[in-house]
């Protein structure tokens, strides 16, 4: 069983009289689940050929709704949210400095269904060691998005102190910390490689690097099905092409198999929700 949908069986136990209305609020706790992921792998760093330490400490910025309805039950949802990201590591093989925290904040700047996460690799207080017990260099702490950056194993990449140039921290509503550069998609004979998407007939064009399809007005291509997340899916056009889930609910099906991420060809069929989107590119 996946980790996703062992934190939704976890949720579902939780959910009983007044506290099952929080989750109909703007923000669904398994969209801030699928951020948090997104959370580790963007942050991710090798100490060493067995170690890949990530995050342990999160803050969830919502608005001040969303805020509001969940605030009352962020005990318990910090700690479901503390155990996915505790089994996601396991499943990735990361590693962690110390214990696992997330915790909800309100953010003022944010309209209803927008949430923010930031991170920071924190040591245990009891015991200031990089992963394989050698002590931290300097006693210092390893930074993370929002933290001040401290100083990291010799020998081992640095870890980030701001997000990417362009990109402000993941969460619904905002670009994703920019993903490793691929090669664009060059000018065949006679012209550049054409994208699009073709949706109950109607055909989308991908003018830009990435297209997002979800519920919301915000999604570069809207599709109003109610099993569509509001932000479900991004595609990343180029060599090659490729499908990223955002976190969804409901996640995707590419071509039969259901995934996270997958290669496009042209004609691949995307499933979302109850809604078929076939992919499309040709050359010139």
């Amino acid at each position: 069983m996946g980790v996703m949908k062992r934190f939704e069986q976890r949720l579902e136990g939780l959910v009983n009289g007044t506290f099952a209305k929080v989750f109909k609020s703007e923000v669904q706790p398994v969209e801030i689940a699928g951020a948090l992921q997104r959370e580790c792998d963007n942050n991710a760093t090798i100490w060493n050929r067995d170690r890949t330490v990530v995050p342990n400490d999160f803050i969830v910025e919502l608005s001040a709704p969303d805020f509001e309805r969940l605030s009352p039950y962020s005990g318990q949802l910090g700690d479901e949210l503390a155990g996915m990201v505790r089994d996601y590591a396991k499943q990735q093989r990361y590693t962690f400095m110390g214990p696992i925290k997330v915790n909800l904040e309100k953010a003022d700047d944010l309209d209803t269904g927008l949430y923010r996460v930031r991170s920071r690799t924190l040591a245990s207080s009891s015991s200031q060691q990089a992963p394989g017990g050698a002590p931290a260099p300097g006693g210092q702490r390893p930074g993370g998005y929002g933290y001040p950056p401290a100083a990291a194993p010799a020998g081992a990449p640095p870890m980030p102190s701001a997000p990417p140039p362009g990109a402000r921290p993941g969460g619904y509503g905002y670009p994703q910390p920019a993903a490793p550069q691929r090669p664009a998609a060059g000018p065949a004979p006679g012209g550049r490689a054409r994208y699009w998407i073709e949706i109950n007939g109607t055909r989308h064009q991908i003018s830009r690097p990435t297209l997002v399809l979800g519920r919301s007005t915000e999604a570069d291509v809207r599709i109003d099905d109610p099993g569509v997340s509001r932000r479900h899916c991004e595609i990343r056009t180029g060599t090659p092409s490729t499908i990223q889930d955002l976190g969804s609910t409901n996640g995707i099906v590419v071509d039969g198999q259901h995934t996270t991420r997958a290669t496009l060809r042209d004609g691949s069929r995307i499933v979302v929700g109850s809604t078929t989107v076939i992919y499309r590119q040709a050359e010139g």
